[in-house]
């Protein structure tokens, strides 16, 4: 009786002090959880049920989910949000490429030779850019001259510390004052970055018109020609994995529709029916995976469908913005001659539809490169056994070799997490750049899903409506969630 009475007792001590973090809970997250889960099927509508007009709520069922899928601002919206998530591939390979190199600084004396030459390319390529772009030769010297002594004086001494605060400390920055800096920068008439891309513009437009016929066929071609070599490579990387049994039927599925959406969006840039494009990408998807599942493999050794599916969903992440960019310039280079006619002028970055989604992709890599996942690879990195490292020495691995079959590998449970995270995040994200930035325009190209939620529910009052986007973002989220679980970590612990 005694044990049940002290049980109690320290019961009643534990809710005691949980009590206010199970209020701030209830009051701040489950209740309007369960407020906006209701309001998703009625009719709430500020302008209309208020204090001061008494018109009855009502229960309205999916109405708000079957107006939300057939209303084509939310897909937009959706392909906005999904083509700003195209950057995290990129944002993670500078954060473990920052992480590698404070590594070195830090723990290798002897091994600062490859970053300082990293280092000296960057500076010796800025200070050309610089003196190109018509700045004064005394000014390029002084200004690298004196930031290069500091910088590397003070890193060296204090063993890499500097540079680690160096690459983070944007993240210290609050996240509106950063995006107004941007916007600054970002401005087409009085900005730096256009006023350093004027003089290069020109120069550039000068060489188009001298030699229009490099631009007009040499740019498509050789962006075609790197386009075919980097599809090659993935197409004969598919079929080693599938012979080898390390890729299943999904990830053959997932690399082949990778390598086919680039080609017909090419198509639909020159004009051709979203009919004749769809056609394309199927038949070539089709022609992949026909070509990769002819290979023989040895069926006792394959485990599932989905064998391999999470890595090939990460390389599609990364594959797919390269060939975009490919198919890019292959649309532009036959065109360039003319537009060089009149001069090449700057974007305006913020106010065109076309520049919008990458500036804010460019900021948005600038500050992931020295956040939290720089920190936790350096913390990853740390982790790896140096026995390793010395084991592959023995046997004569290149830095090359340690690095795929050495420090990749070890760090797949934090590059796991990582993706689950920017995923995440980036499903979530984008209210706070496009409400100080381009307030969702030009013409909705930078509008968010959660940019969305708050115009229909705090602009246009239609909480009924922004609560049932909500949670279908949610639901969005939880089932990016579960295939990242599904696959990804299978991945990671293998």
């Amino acid at each position: 009786m005694k044990h049940r009475e002290r049980t109690i007792r320290r019961w009643f001590t534990g809710m005691g002090f949980l009590l206010p973090s199970l209020l701030g809970f209830c009051a701040f997250t489950l209740v309007p959880l369960a407020l906006s889960f209701a309001m998703a099927f009625t009719d709430w509508d500020i302008m209309r049920h208020n204090q001061f007009r008494h018109e009855p709520l009502h229960f309205t069922g999916l109405e708000n989910f079957i107006r939300l899928f057939g209303d084509p601002q939310f897909w937009r919206d959706l392909g906005n949000t999904l083509f700003l998530m195209l950057g995290l591939p990129f944002a993670m390979a500078g954060s473990l490429a920052a992480a590698l190199l404070l590594t070195r600084v830090s723990h290798r004396r002897s091994a600062l030779r490859p970053a300082l030459v990293i280092a000296t390319l960057v500076l010796v390529a800025s200070g050309l850019v610089l003196l190109w772009g018509g700045m004064a030769e005394l000014g390029v010297w002084c200004l690298f001259g004196t930031l290069t002594a500091s910088v590397l004086l003070a890193g060296v001494l204090t063993g890499g510390t500097l540079y680690r605060t160096l690459f983070y400390l944007p993240s210290f920055t609050s996240g509106v004052a950063t995006y107004v800096l941007w916007k600054k920068l970002y401005n087409p008439h009085s900005g730096p970055i256009n006023f350093g891309l004027t003089p290069l513009l020109d120069r550039l437009a000068a060489a188009v018109r001298t030699s229009p016929g490099v631009f007009t066929y040499g740019l498509p071609v050789l962006c075609a020609g790197l386009a075919v070599g980097l599809v090659a490579w993935d197409v004969r990387r598919l079929r080693s994995r599938w012979s080898g049994s390390e890729a299943g039927l999904a990830a053959v599925v997932v690399g082949a529709v990778t390598l086919a959406v680039p080609l017909g969006l090419l198509l639909h840039w020159q004009g051709f029916s979203l009919l004749v494009t769809g056609s394309v990408v199927a038949v070539g998807a089709g022609v992949c995976i026909v070509t990769t599942v002819r290979r023989p493999r040895p069926w006792g050794r394959v485990r599932s469908a989905g064998e391999g599916a999470g890595i090939e969903i990460a390389l599609a992440l990364l594959l797919l913005p390269v060939l975009l960019m490919l198919a890019a310039g292959i649309q532009v280079g036959p065109a360039l001659p003319a537009l060089a006619a009149n001069g090449l002028e700057p974007p305006d970055w913020l106010g065109s539809y076309g520049w919008a989604k990458p500036a804010l992709m460019m900021m948005a890599l600038w500050a992931a490169i020295g956040s939290n996942n720089m920190i936790l690879y350096l913390a990853g990195l740390g982790s790896i056994s140096p026995e390793l490292y010395e084991a592959a020495d023995m046997d004569g691995a290149s830095p090359s070799q340690r690095f795929w079959h050495i420090t990749w590998p070890q760090l797949a449970p934090v590059t796991f997490f990582i993706a689950v995270m920017g995923i995440i995040n980036g499903m979530q994200g984008g209210f706070e750049v496009a409400r100080s930035m381009t307030a969702g325009g030009p013409a909705g190209a930078t509008t968010t899903l959660s940019y969305y939620i708050f115009s229909e529910g705090f602009e246009t009052g239609r909480l009924g409506y922004a609560s049932a986007i909500a949670w279908v973002l949610f639901a969005l989220v939880f089932i990016f969630s579960l295939l990242n679980f599904r696959f990804g970590n299978r991945d990671a612990n293998d």
